[in-house]
C-alpha cells in the first residue's frame, strides 16, 4: 500500500461508529492484488468500493472512498433524498431500517461483550419510531456547491466543511422545516446577499436553525447572520407567516454572529415576530425548549430512553439521587417523581437556569440544580448519594471525577452513553471497584446514521466494598489526549 494510491475493495464489516474494514484489495490501475487492513468511513457492508490510501500507519491504513463500483446486497431500497450519498447525514438510507437496526446492535454488543456476565440482561436495541422526520432540531449551512457558484443552503458535502449542497428534499426533517428552508433561500438569492467566508472572515449569511416541537408543530425560525450588511428581515418573516405549513411559527429570530467560530452563537439575537421558544411533552412532563437549550435531537425516541432509565433505576424511595452531567433536567425530574430528592450537576449555566425553570413549571419540589463541573462540585456537596445517574458527554466521565464518582460506593449506577467508545474505556474502572453490568441495551435516535445511545445499569457486587480508585498517568493522558479521537 501506497498513500495516494487507489485501490479496490470490498467492505468486509463496519464496527461502531462507521468504521469500515477492507482486507482484501487490488491496484485500480494493474488490478494486482494486495492484503492489509484499511479502514473507510462512510460505507456499508458488502459494498465494493473505489478508495484511496490518506493516511498509512504500522498496522493498518486509512482510505477514503472515492465511489461505490458495486451495490451492497444489504442496499434493498432507493435514496430518499436527492443529495444522497454526496451528503453524509443519512449514509444507510438506501438499507432496510430493519438491516440497520441489526447492524447498530451487533456493533454495540461486540463492544459489551467483554464486560457483560452470565447473568447480565442484555435489552437489545429499541428502534427509533419514526425512520424519517424525526430530527427536531437542524442546522443548515449557508455557502456553495462549487468555487463561485450559487447560493446554497443545506448540508455540507461529505468529507469537505466548504462545499454546501441544498437540502430541500432533507428527509430527517419534517416537511414544514424543508419549505422553511426553500423560502429562505429563495428570498436571499434574490437579493444577491453573500454568504460568509470562513477563511476571508467577510460575507453575511452564516446560518439557518430550525427547531420544532414534535407534540404541538411548534417551530423556532433562526436566521443567522454577521453584522456585514442588511437585507429587510422582516420581509423575509411575513414571507415565512404565509407558508402553509402543517404546524405554526412560534417564532422568528435573527442571530447576529461575528465570531470567528463556525458555530451558531449569538453576539445579539433580535426577535422578528413571535417568542423565542415553544413547549414539548416528553412522559408527561412539559420542557420550555428554546434557541440554545439542549433537548435530545430525537423526541420519541428520547421518549423510549427515558423510559428504558426510569425502568433502570429501579426502586429508589427515600434514596438521594445524583444525576451528574444533568444537561436541562430531564432525568433528574423524572427520577424525582420515584426518588426522595435529587440532585443534578451541569457545567452549562443556561441548561440549568432551563432545569430549575422546567422544574417549577412541572411543580416539581424535590430537585436541586448546581451549576458547575462535576468534578469540582462533588466536593462541595454534603449529601451522599444512594443512586448516580451519569450522562456525560462524548468524551465520558472526565477522569478525575471517575474516582470520586466510585468512592460513594453506591449499589446502582445508571450510565447512559452516546458515544460507545467511551464508555467502554470506563468500564474496567467500575470493574475495579466492584460494579458489574446487569443490564443494557442500545436505544436508535439516528436513523439513517451511524450514531447510538447506549444504557447500562451497574451494579454493585455484595461481597465487594467501595475502595479508592487512582487513574495512574498513562490513563490520564489516555482520557485527555486520546479519548475525544477514539474511532472518529
Amino acid at each position: 500500500m501506497k498513500k495516494g494510491k487507489i485501490y479496490r475493495g470490498t467492505i468486509e464489516k463496519v464496527e461502531y461508529m462507521d468504521r469500515g474494514f477492507i482486507r482484501s484489495f487490488e491496484d485500480a490501475e494493474t488490478g494486482e492484488q494486495e492484503e492489509g487492513t484499511v479502514l473507510v468511513k462512510n460505507g456499508m457492508p458488502g459494498q465494493r468500493v473505489e478508495f484511496q490510501i490518506r493516511k498509512k500507519r504500522q498496522d493498518r491504513a486509512e482510505g477514503r472512498i472515492l465511489k461505490v463500483i458495486e451495490k451492497s446486497p444489504l442496499e434493498t431500497r432507493e435514496k430518499a433524498c436527492d443529495i444522497f450519498p454526496e451528503c453524509g447525514g443519512c449514509m444507510y438510507q438506501t438499507m432496510s431500517y430493519a438491516s440497520q437496526l441489526e447492524m447498530k446492535e451487533r456493533q454495540i454488543r461486540n463492544l459489551l461483550e467483554p464486560f457483560m456476565e452470565e447473568d447480565t440482561v442484555w435489552g437489545g436495541i429499541h428502534g427509533s419510531p419514526q425512520e424519517f422526520e424525526y430530527r427536531n432540531k437542524m442546522e443548515f449551512s449557508f455557502g456553495d456547491s462549487v468555487k463561485d457558484g450559487p447560493l446554497e443552503l443545506g448540508l455540507h458535502r461529505r468529507g469537505t466543511a466548504y462545499d454546501v449542497l441544498s437540502a430541500g428534499s432533507c428527509r430527517l426533517v419534517h416537511r414544514d422545516m424543508t419549505k422553511i428552508l426553500e423560502t429562505v433561500l429563495s428570498f436571499y438569492r434574490e437579493r444577491r446577499a453573500p454568504y460568509y467566508r470562513k477563511t476571508a472572515h467577510t460575507g453575511y449569511l452564516r446560518h439557518l436553525l430550525l427547531r420544532r416541537s414534535v407534540t404541538t408543530g411548534d417551530l423556532l425560525v433562526h436566521i443567522v447572520t454577521t453584522s456585514q450588511g442588511s437585507y429587510d428581515e422582516e420581509i423575509l418573516a411575513q414571507e415565512l407567516l404565509k407558508l402553509g405549513l402543517e404546524g405554526r411559527i412560534a417564532g422568528i429570530l435573527h442571530i447576529i454572529n461575528d465570531s470567528l467560530s463556525d458555530t451558531v452563537q449569538s453576539d445579539e439575537t433580535r426577535i422578528l415576530w413571535g417568542t423565542d421558544h415553544f413547549y414539548e411533552t416528553v412522559l408527561g412532563l412539559r420542557f420550555k425548549v428554546s434557541t440554545f437549550s439542549f433537548f435530545q435531537p430525537n423526541t420519541l425516541a428520547s421518549e423510549i430512553l427515558y423510559s428504558v432509565v426510569r425502568d433502570y433505576i429501579g426502586d429508589v424511595r427515600d434514596q438521594t439521587v445524583f444525576d451528574l452531567y444533568s444537561g436541562t433536567g430531564t432525568i433528574a425530574q423524572l427520577a424525582a417523581a420515584v426518588a426522595d430528592r435529587v440532585i443534578g450537576i451541569e457545567i452549562v449555566p443556561e441548561a440549568v437556569e432551563a432545569a430549575a425553570w422546567n422544574a417549577q413549571m412541572n411543580g416539581i419540589t424535590n430537585c436541586r440544580f448546581i451549576a458547575g463541573d462535576v468534578l469540582k462540585e462533588l466536593d462541595t456537596i454534603e449529601e451522599r448519594p444512594d443512586t448516580i445517574i451519569l450522562d456525560p458527554p462524548r468524551d465520558g466521565v472526565h477522569p478525575k471525577a471517575l474516582p470520586k464518582i466510585l468512592s460513594y460506593g453506591v449499589d446502582r449506577i445508571i450510565y447512559i452513553s452516546c458515544k460507545a467508545t467511551s464508555l467502554v474505556r470506563d468500564l474496567p474502572y467500575f470493574r475495579a471497584a466492584g460494579y458489574r453490568v446487569k443490564k443494557a441495551c442500545c436505544i436508535d435516535q439516528f436513523a439513517q446514521g451511524p450514531h447510538i445511545e447506549v444504557v447500562s445499569l451497574l451494579q454493585r457486587m455484595s461481597n465487594t466494598r467501595p475502595k479508592a480508585i487512582t487513574l495512574d498517568v498513562e490513563m490520564e493522558d489516555y482520557y485527555r489526549i486520546k479519548g475525544d479521537r477514539t474511532n472518529d
